[in-house]
């Protein structure tokens, strides 16, 4: 085998080769075949392979792949931009069109620092955020990632952000239980705004339904309503993270949805190209843009690919096939199949702690001791080893931290591409089961 320079995520490490995708599978040229179980990263959401976004692809390129967003705009992300408008909530009209989920996030955080900035309240400078969470990779999004195995390499260089705790139910940082808890997790965001001082806060960011930090964390019902309550009390700006939680996953458009709330901004990616091209959005509400209109007119953020007509043109074949396949509704009903096979899981196994999410996000914790809660120790690494296992199963699934601050916790992903059928949940569940059963025996046994 040639020498490979290809900086892989483990440097050292044979990863297989992928030939090709199909539906919910992909296929090294070994012959090996994988059920997607998380769709990559949370990303391939309509699965691989579609006919009508490489046609739609196929047929841009044909044109123009690229123009300079301050030279021109384009019919393709015109039309990008009015879909959004039609499926975002409230008066959430506006789209900036950037390459990654991180770009998203960097550009909401200099949005709200702008927007305040041009109604003349510049000292408003501070974006808080949660533990348990995380938003990007660069130094920006880094800085609000209550994500503490990422941050500790480069933590000289983050700010303090994440000072607000989750609505972790499962180990409640409080010590309570819903709903007797009268939402403190929600009322911590009052105590952190009033800490930092309110006047110098521009916004708060979290993740509707939390991800890679946590394995898909979801908060208790009226939980987003008294943190939208908050913000508005104290003139700070609700920026919700949808980069892996949007464009269908939970069975809504948006999982703020599931909640009666309306952000102010919302960063999208992933399911919004389902990885045929890289494109995400900040999405940018009336309130916040209007002050901006009536002032300096041009938002200080960019990037060369932004809004470029290929990626554009991809992004909307991918939502109108979402749409002409309903698939948001798909997700919903599958979602609730697959949740109670999952269930059934939690019940048999005694390493499984909890099971939660909605649609097709769905997390899994595991632990040493199910009555107790307690983690497994971080040197078993017990996430990595079932990816492995899964893996070699034939099945792919995405490895989430737990835990208090991502303190020793195992949990991991089960995100499916919407298209998923009831047969291949249950051919996804019989591999999951075989691969919890190996990894039970491992952990019991001592192995």
């Amino acid at each position: 085998m040639e020498p490979s320079y290809l900086i892989k995520p483990l440097l050292d490490k044979d990863y297989p080769v992928i030939s090709h995708g199909e539906g919910i599978y992909l296929y090294d040229i070994a012959g090996n075949k994988y059920l997607d179980g998380c769709s990559g990263a949370v990303t391939a959401s309509i699965g691989h392979n579609i006919q009508s976004v490489i046609e739609a692809m196929m047929d841009q390129a044909s044109k123009v792949s690229f123009v300079y967003r301050s030279q021109f705009t384009s019919e393709p992300s015109e039309k990008l931009a009015t879909k959004l408008m039609e499926i975002s909530p409230g008066d959430v009209n506006w789209s900036f069109f950037v390459n990654s989920g991180t770009e998203a996030i960097e550009t909401a955080m200099k949005i709200a620092i702008q927007h305040w900035q041009e109604i003349g309240l510049p000292q408003k400078t501070k974006v808080i955020s949660r533990w348990n969470s995380y938003h990007g990779i660069t130094i920006g999004a880094l800085s609000l990632s209550g994500f503490t195995t990422r941050r500790e390499r480069f933590e000289s260089l983050l700010e303090k952000s994440p000072i607000v705790e989750p609505p972790y139910c499962y180990r409640c940082p409080f010590d309570d239980t819903y709903p007797n808890c009268q939402l403190k997790c929600a009322t911590d965001l009052e105590r952190a705004i009033l800490d930092v001082g309110p006047d110098s806060i521009a916004a708060f960011i979290a993740e509707p339904i939390v991800g890679a930090a946590a394995g898909a964390i979801t908060p208790p019902d009226g939980y987003y309503e008294k943190i939208k309550e908050i913000c508005n009390n104290y003139n700070i700006l609700f920026i919700a993270d949808e980069v892996m939680s949007g464009i269908g996953r939970t069975g809504e458009m948006f999982a703020i949805n599931h909640w009666n709330v309306v952000p102010d901004i919302i960063c999208i990616g992933k399911g919004m190209s389902a990885g045929y091209t890289p494109i995400a959005a900040t999405l940018v509400s009336n309130k916040v843009l209007d002050p901006i209109l009536r002032g300096s007119k041009i938002i200080m953020s960019g990037h060369t690919y932004s809004a470029n007509p290929q990626s554009t043109a991809v992004s909307l074949a991918v939502l109108q096939y979402i749409e002409q396949n309903n698939l948001v509704e798909h997700a919903a009903n599958i979602g609730d199949y697959l949740f109670e096979k999952l269930q059934k899981l939690n019940k048999a196994y005694k390493i499984i702690g909890d099971v939660r999410g909605k649609g097709l996000f769905i997390g899994i914790e595991l632990v040493a001791d199910k009555v107790k809660k307690y983690p497994f120790s971080f040197e078993k690494a017990v996430t990595k080893r079932l990816v492995e296992i899964a893996q070699w199963n034939g099945l792919l699934i995405y490895p989430a931290n737990a835990g208090i601050d991502n303190n020793g916790g195992d949990a991991f992903i089960i995100a499916p591409p919407l298209t998923i059928t009831e047969k291949e949940v249950d051919d996804l569940v019989i591999l999951l089961d075989k691969s919890l059963k190996q990894l039970e025996s491992e952990m019991l046994s001592g192995v």
